[in-house]
């Protein structure tokens, strides 16, 4: 028999954490099932190598809710802050580097030109980015066939985007849908600045500069907030890992029930209602409602089976693209690297190698053919030098997102990665020389490596590329925008939802509602 008043979850993600809390503080019995050992899916804090421990796959912390994080209390759970609003170090092997912070050139040279339109670069980036977060905690329209609610919703969309004025309307409109190339080729002059703008909006992405998209993806990246200012990045103190034991702590404060080392095998279904799980090891358990933190392919095509689903939608879900781009790599280091002529002050920034866009763009060329760049770009930080809990006394963790490396067999052979490994390691050198001789360990997560280790098909830690026809109310796909599943009492949570991927919660905040929701329509 189905169990009408148990909600059960899959996957302790941060979505699923966020979830979970919101439907247990409503009342609801909640039960959270994860495959791991650990909670956080890929907001995970490791140990790679002894004493020596790093964010997993999430990054840095850039879009977690702040209504979220106010509501469940996180900083009373725990969550602090070991360094707050970051500065973008543009490297440059001649040494000429550029400190950004935000629009504002902290040090280095630009001309005057590119100075003044960095500010303004910047604050209409952010003027359109604030759209894109207003639309983060809301439900998204129906496209047909809509009720009250749907035109409500596409009606304020369309009066956020009339708000910015007439003008900036015109350009959010103009540029929404089209590359970041030629936006900065028209706005600015210095190349190395224009790479580490470029790289905003590529990174984690199957884009280049010169791809269709990479306007809408910098928008997106730009959409959340960190410590208050949006467009900021933050590390947590104790990692990433932090954030998703502080969202754990709030949802069992709120008597949502936590399982780790619980996959789930398949959920089950009574005729066309969901009607619980079923364990890897044979256990069932049943439930009324089933929301799924794993992404739309697992879930659907895995968990559910396409046989279970009419059969246009399978197409659709089969065709959402999810295919990873971005490596992870993780150095355990016996001292501080050197970047000549960097301030010391500077070492614990995030640090971007993009000498242009051009750079950026050849990166992209092999990786669309299965191979890994020869010449990739990289995001770099030493978490280890604002929280020493992440390295033994003097030594260093660093972490890098490596663009690019695609999710093809071809370039997941020991002999690739292998060599993409050592040509990272050779464009590390290139601007810290001596880091080699420092490095005690290392770790590369390939896309492939990703899939498996934290369940998401593709390896695509958003769960599915971020593009105009996936996003908003095509996410995932027509028919599956709303959270609700076309199987009655079956829900999506996870970064494949709106809005998307990021470390921010509001697609779990979103699914909780619509549950809530629909049990009082009832």
């Amino acid at each position: 028999m189905t169990d009408l008043n148990r909600i059960i979850i899959i996957g302790a993600g941060h979505n699923g954490l966020v979830c979970a809390a919101y439907l247990a503080r409503a009342g609801r019995e909640v039960l959270v099932l994860e495959a791991s050992d650990q909670v956080g899916g890929a907001a995970v804090t490791r140990e790679f190598a002894p004493g020596f421990r790093v964010s997993a796959c999430a990054h840095l912390c850039y879009q977690l809710d702040a209504g979220i994080s106010r509501e469940l209390k996180l900083e009373a759970h725990g969550l602090k802050l070991a360094h707050a609003n970051l500065r973008t170090v543009a490297l440059a092997t001649d040494g000429d580097h550029l400190v950004l912070d935000g629009g504002r050139l902290e040090a280095g040279l630009l001309p005057d030109k590119d100075r003044s339109a960095l500010a303004e670069y910047h604050d209409r980036m952010l003027r359109f980015a604030r759209v894109l977060g207003k639309q983060h905690n809301r439900r998204p329209p129906r496209i047909g066939g809509g009720g009250r609610s749907d035109l409500i919703g596409a009606a304020m969309l369309g009066l956020d985007i009339r708000r910015l004025g007439r003008d900036s309307m015109r350009e959010f409109m103009r540029i929404a849908g089209i590359n970041i190339f030629d936006i900065l080729e028209e706005t600015f002059e210095t190349p190395l600045l224009k790479g580490a703008l470029a790289l905003d909006a590529v990174l984690g992405t199957n884009l280049a500069p010169r791809s269709n998209n990479s306007v809408l993806t910098l928008l997106h990246r730009m959409s959340g907030q960190a410590a208050g200012v949006t467009g900021g990045m933050s590390l947590p103190a104790g990692g990433m890992g932090a954030v998703s034991e502080a969202l754990a702590a709030a949802a069992r404060a709120s008597s949502a029930t936590i399982r780790t080392g619980s996959p789930v095998a398949r959920i089950t279904l009574e005729g066309d209602r969901i009607s619980g799980v079923e364990l890897e090891n044979g256990e069932k358990l049943a439930a009324g409602t089933v929301i799924s933190n794993a992404d739309p392919a697992t879930t659907l095509l895995r968990l559910v089976g396409a046989r279970h689903l009419e059969t246009g939608f399978v197409h659709r879900v089969r065709h959402f693209r999810s295919k990873g781009m971005a490596a992870k790599l993780h150095l355990a280091l016996d001292g501080l690297p050197g970047f000549p002529r960097l301030a010391a002050q500077y070492a614990g920034e995030r640090l971007v190698i993009a000498p242009d866009p051009g750079y950026i763009e050849r990166a992209f060329d092999c990786a669309k053919y299965g191979q890994c760049s020869p010449e990739p770009a990289l995001e770099i930080t030493i978490p280890s030098v604002h929280d020493n809990s992440l390295a033994p006394p003097g030594r260093h963790v660093l972490s890098a997102i490596v663009q690019y490396a695609p999710f093809d067999p071809r370039a997941s052979t020991d002999s690739a990665r292998a060599e993409f490994l050592e040509r990272t390691l050779g464009m590390l050198e290139r601007y810290a020389p001596g880091l080699r001789r420092q490095v005690v360990a290392s770790q590369l997560l390939l896309p492939v490596d990703i899939e498996r280790e934290f369940r998401i098909t593709g390896g695509h830690w958003h769960h599915g590329e971020l593009a105009m026809d996936q996003f908003l109310m095509l996410r995932p796909v027509p028919g599956a925008a709303q959270y609700a599943m076309p199987v009655h009492g079956l829900y999506l949570c996870g970064a494949g939802c709106h809005p998307g991927g990021g470390v921010m919660g509001s697609a779990g905040r979103n699914a909780a509602h619509a549950v809530l929701a629909t049990e009082r329509a009832a």
